[in-house]
């Protein structure tokens, strides 16, 4: 088994704000070239710097097994969200302090990662093919990164039978929840157009505030549904208003709004989309959206099974299948695969001082090792 621990230092000392690129990839393919995997390393996108567009290093690395056998992925990302300041020591040099390490990365998701490397350490080279699927941008737009990885493995032929997403899944202890599926989310952004004018005289105007006030009053009314059996009710939630109006005596010209709804399988992107811009024109208003991800579900099964015993083996814990939470690349991924998500406790990720318990590392590392086998075996 590989060193978790100084694996996972040495990623996280390699400052990679979202879009990750350069030294943390120079550490990961160092990491995976000794172990007998071809890196092919190479990027995506052509916006300007600070664009959705932007430019965005990705990672593709393979060990081929016997012809005709099993690919399993361990798939991730190197992109970490902006430190901000307050940290107790360096955000991007990695400290051990008691029984934690701290550090940017900690268990979102260098530190998984890091993990898988020392799994495969451990997987023998003929027990099939192993692969890492490994982006600099998902805590991002999400544009350049794993689907154009999902591009290239279709383009050569070598998309995988199975893969597991490292996003720190765990909530209370190593081990307690997996996530055999996520919520779909699309952002929508409003407008009420109305006429500028003195608040004195407002038959010379058309204030668009109370037409604004009167869809998100309907919209906010909504009932999406109850749940299913896998997935909590779907819910919307108004997240801006805005009429940028500097003056207290004029009527403004424009009402803004935007809401976001997370939702389940009842549901598509599209069909929210109308509902919602149906709703609006109702109002004399416009609505514009962006879905970022459709609702997926990996059915209890094999896969899980695997997975379950092999946290059940390192820990004594029956893992919970759940599909809560925000949204990952498991999203694109499903598109290829059958694809679960586990890993780190996720109590400190996107906080200040975010810490991995270090014996979390080495045990995951094992979990990881025995999921590769089994899942090799299927």
């Amino acid at each position: 088994m590989g060193d978790a621990l100084g694996l996972a230092k040495r990623l996280m000392a390699a400052p990679s704000v979202t879009p990750a690129t350069g030294a943390v990839f120079d550490e990961m393919e160092a990491m995976l070239s000794p172990l007998g995997l071809d890196v092919h390393r190479f990027v995506a996108g052509e916006g300007a710097e600070g664009t959705p567009e932007a430019p965005v290093e990705n990672l593709f690395a393979i060990r081929r097994g016997p012809e005709g056998s099993k690919h399993f992925a361990f798939a991730g990302h190197l992109d970490v969200v902006p430190p901000g300041d307050g940290w107790t020591s360096g955000a991007f040099e990695p400290e051990e302090r008691g029984e934690l390490l701290y550090g940017r990365g900690a268990v979102d998701m260098k530190g998984s990662i890091a993990c898988m490397v020392a799994a495969v350490a451990d997987v023998p080279a003929d027990a099939g093919t192993i692969s890492f699927i490994i982006t600099g941008d998902e805590e991002g737009p999400a544009l350049f990164g794993t689907r154009a990885i999902i591009g290239h493995m279709r383009e050569t032929a070598q998309e995988p039978d199975l893969c597991l997403v490292g996003e720190p899944t765990s909530v209370n202890q190593l081990g307690d929840m997996m996530k055999i599926g996520r919520r779909g989310s699309v952002n929508i952004w409003l407008e009420v157009a109305g006429t500028q004018g003195h608040v004195a005289y407002p038959h010379l105007a058309d204030n668009p505030l109370p037409k604004m006030v009167a869809m998100l009053a309907e919209l906010d009314a909504l009932t999406l549904d109850e749940g299913t059996d896998w997935f909590q009710p779907s819910n919307l939630e108004i997240t801006e208003i805005d009429v940028i109006n500097a003056a207290h005596n004029v009527i403004p010209a424009t009402a803004k709004a935007r809401l976001s709804i997370r939702f389940n399988d009842l549901h598509s992107g599209a069909s929210l989309s109308k509902q919602v811009a149906d709703i609006a024109a109702k109002h004399g208003g416009t609505a514009h959206p962006i879905i970022s991800g459709e609702p997926f579900l990996t059915p209890p099964g094999e896969f899980s099974d695997i997975i379950a015993a092999a946290v059940k083996a390192e820990t004594g814990i029956d893992p919970e299948p759940s599909t809560t939470g925000g949204t990952s690349d498991a999203r694109f991924l499903r598109a290829v695969c059958p694809v679960i998500e586990f890993g780190l406790c996720n109590a400190t990720m996107h906080k200040r001082d975010e810490a991995v318990a270090i014996a979390d590392l080495d045990r995951l590392a094992r979990i990881y090792a025995e999921i590769a086998k089994a899942a090799l075996k299927t």
